[in-house]
């Protein structure tokens, strides 16, 4: 077996989106959204409150879903929301390393075609990632937790905040990290992730470093913590949002909502989702307020097929 070599800290700000890329430039077609006031008020984790959404919220506390059967068998008359990473992808490290095969594609694609256009990806990847991912399967898509949105129709509307104020988070990160093996900085170009995925050891250093952001940051910006991660992201926009705002429109409106994800930033949109009568699952172990439960990136998959 051949040894890795140890990892560096890296900043993965050149590869990654910016707020001066095309793609995130307030072109043609591209709609741009202010945060704050009321939606300010969708920040439910603050570093200071120290509680994950799952025992706060409005959903009340997490619970362990203890239904032994899967999920309904998938019907065309919902309206599907997937996240990517540990939903319908395995988690990779570094996660630029990960890649959908053809078959996943293609399974995409006919959901998509059988249900008349309503399937939406629901991520914390900025989109042109998610669509470099699908590569030419053009889906609608909510990127950076839904601080970023393409509809159906193709429009995409970015959230406006202060980009001074995040370019400073990410160079008092770059220069705090320096030297720690292990940890990956990420600039989406609309928020922030702080990866401990290859040196676990170090997650709460993470979060007390990305924490102590915070006042500076102010009231638009919340701390997200995921799945050895911990994220930097505009108030006001999470996923739930995202998916609420796909509901009212077509093809996705009057529908069954289905939300599959398995990370701590997908309670968010299965609430929802619980909100809307629909179907919400949880992917894999840990406290959840989704109503099913599967247990690996397979079994998506193959309740998909089904």
């Amino acid at each position: 077996m051949r040894r890795r070599a140890p990892a560096r800290a890296h900043d993965a700000q050149r590869g990654a989106a910016r707020p001066d890329a095309a793609h995130a430039r307030a072109d043609q077609g591209v709609q741009r959204v202010p945060l704050g006031g009321p939606d300010a008020a969708r920040c439910r984790w603050h570093a200071a409150a120290g509680t994950p959404l799952a025992q706060r919220g409005r959903g009340g506390p997490g619970r362990v879903v203890r239904r032994d059967a899967p999920p309904p068998l998938p019907h065309d008359a919902w309206a599907y929301f997937f996240d990517l990473d540990g939903t319908l992808l395995d988690f990779t490290d570094p996660p630029g390393a990960v890649r959908i095969d053809d078959a996943l594609r293609a399974q995409i694609a006919r959901l998509h075609d059988r249900t008349g256009g309503a399937v939406a990806l629901i991520s914390g990847r900025a989109l042109a990632d998610i669509d470099d991912l699908l590569d030419g399967v053009r889906l609608p898509v909510a990127g950076q937790h839904g601080t970023e949105r393409r509809d159906a129709r193709g429009r995409v509307s970015h959230h406006d905040f202060p980009h001074a104020r995040l370019d400073w988070a990410h160079a008092r990160l770059a220069e705090a990290i320096a030297g720690r093996a292990g940890l990956l900085l990420e600039h989406k170009g609309l928020s922030l992730a702080l990866h401990y995925r290859r040196a676990p050891r170090l997650g709460g250093y993470a979060h007390r470093l990305v924490g102590s952001l915070a006042p500076t940051l102010g009231a638009e910006f919340c701390i997200q913590p995921g799945k050895r991660i911990v994220e930097v992201k505009p108030a006001g926009k999470d996923k739930g949002v995202a998916l609420v705002e796909f509901m009212a429109e077509e093809p996705f409106r009057g529908r069954t909502p289905v939300f599959v994800g398995d990370d701590l930033t997908d309670e968010y949109g299965f609430e929802a989702v619980n909100r809307l009568s629909g179907h919400s699952i949880k992917v894999g172990a840990g406290r959840t307020v989704a109503r099913w439960r599967l247990p690996h990136v397979r079994a998506v998959r193959e309740w998909l097929a089904s």
